[in-house]
């Protein structure tokens, strides 16, 4: 059966790029790889097939003898004898594959080279007022994290010894074997990847390298923040195995509801009741701000509700300072409850002194819905 053409197999153009060779090959790789497919011949074969695709592609030489002689060129000497490969009756893929996948299983190591491994990041949840928002504070907090072994200093190995090479995968953390036409590698059976063997672990940390503990942090949280920020903590995260480096910390703000003030970035909302009798005939009202103070609001004649007044530089400051919002005080004027009797009489009085006719709101509704019904009698 004749064999099929190597850029059709690898699913790419004739002038294909090196760059956009690679990746077609890693895809078809992934896809037919004999872990994804145990038992599959048909998939084996591919993944065979592809391989060899790739090793002559790859090759700028071999690609050209390829291009002019198509797999003639690598037949009775011709383009530098032998297969593609550069075996005389198989192929050695681990090279290619070691290319993308550091030898299909998470990167190479050196023999004998250092198992360290980064520690986890962390996360922890902050609740913050309003008022700490604005004005900025240091804070203290208790987190739960594992942290490097003293005893051991992070080794893992009781004190006065230390983690050995691996015999089965000599520190690589890989062990390889020929399956069919090619070459595999899996995670070495001895160690589980890590290329070293503890055969004297700690006692206090068990030859892990790290302890449970709660750790005491002091965090800075600067003017502004805002609902959702995140602050980082370089390095104080979980701590990495077997002397490897920490992790960091990520600490996640939210800032609690405010009874008064409503938040939009750098601009307060603020609803303020006042009396019937100072929305009709003016006057002067106070109100607090977020950063503890007070303001004066001049109220005038015939305020209604729902009219705003800006106060300008009492918000919320931007985050690492400059500049400052400002504050949005909206007006709910309220209608009187609970009248005495001689304050009904007053109401009264007003109504009839046409009260209900110095209502510009009201006056104009109605007037638009006397219209409507005159309409729909005609």
């Amino acid at each position: 059966m004749a064999k099929q053409d190597y850029y059709d197999l690898l699913g790419v153009a004739k002038d294909v790029d090196e760059g956009t060779l690679k990746k077609a090959f890693r895809k078809q790789a992934m896809q037919y790889h004999p872990d994804r497919n145990p038992g599959d011949a048909e998939a084996e074969k591919k993944f065979k097939e592809i391989g060899e695709a790739y090793d002559v592609l790859k090759d700028p030489e071999k690609r050209a003898a390829y291009d002019r002689y198509g797999h003639a060129a690598f037949e009775n000497g011709m383009g530098g004898g032998g297969h593609p490969g550069g075996g005389a009756g198989g192929f050695d893929f681990s090279d290619v594959f070691e290319e993308f996948f550091g030898g299909m299983g998470g990167g190479r190591r050196r023999r004998g080279g250092n198992s360290a491994t980064r520690g986890n990041d962390l996360r922890f949840n902050l609740e913050i007022t309003l008022e700490e928002a604005f004005a900025g504070k240091t804070d203290t907090i208790r987190v739960p994290t594992s942290i490097s072994c003293d005893p051991c200093n992070g080794s893992g190995a009781e004190k006065g010894s230390s983690p050995e090479v691996c015999g089965t995968c000599g520190g690589h953390g890989k062990v390889r074997a020929n399956q069919g036409f090619f070459m595999v590698e899996r995670t070495c059976p001895t160690c589980q990847g890590v290329g070293h063997i503890i055969k004297n672990p700690c006692k206090v940390c068990r030859g892990a390298g790290r302890v449970e503990k709660e750790k005491t942090l002091e965090v800075k949280i600067p003017q502004g923040v805002d609902e959702g920020q995140r602050i980082r903590l370089s390095g104080e995260g979980e701590a990495g195995v077997r002397g490897g480096p920490s992790g960091d910390l990520y600490i996640f703000l939210t800032i609690k509801s405010h009874a008064i003030f409503k938040r939009d970035a750098e601009m307060l909302y603020c609803q303020v009741p006042i009396p019937m009798t100072t929305a009709v005939m003016g006057g002067q009202i106070e109100v607090p701000t977020i950063g503890g103070g007070r303001a004066r609001v001049k109220i005038p004649e015939g305020t209604q509700s729902g009219r705003q007044f800006r106060l300008r530089g009492k918000g919320m400051p931007e985050l690492n300072g400059g500049y400052v919002g400002d504050m949005i005080l909206e007006t709910a004027v309220e209608t009187p409850v609970n009248l005495t009797k001689r304050q009904r009489e007053l109401m009264e009085e007003f109504a009839k002194e046409g009260g209900d006719n110095i209502s510009p709101r009201s006056e104009g509704f109605f007037s638009k819905v006397k219209d409507l019904w005159d309409d729909l009698t005609e």
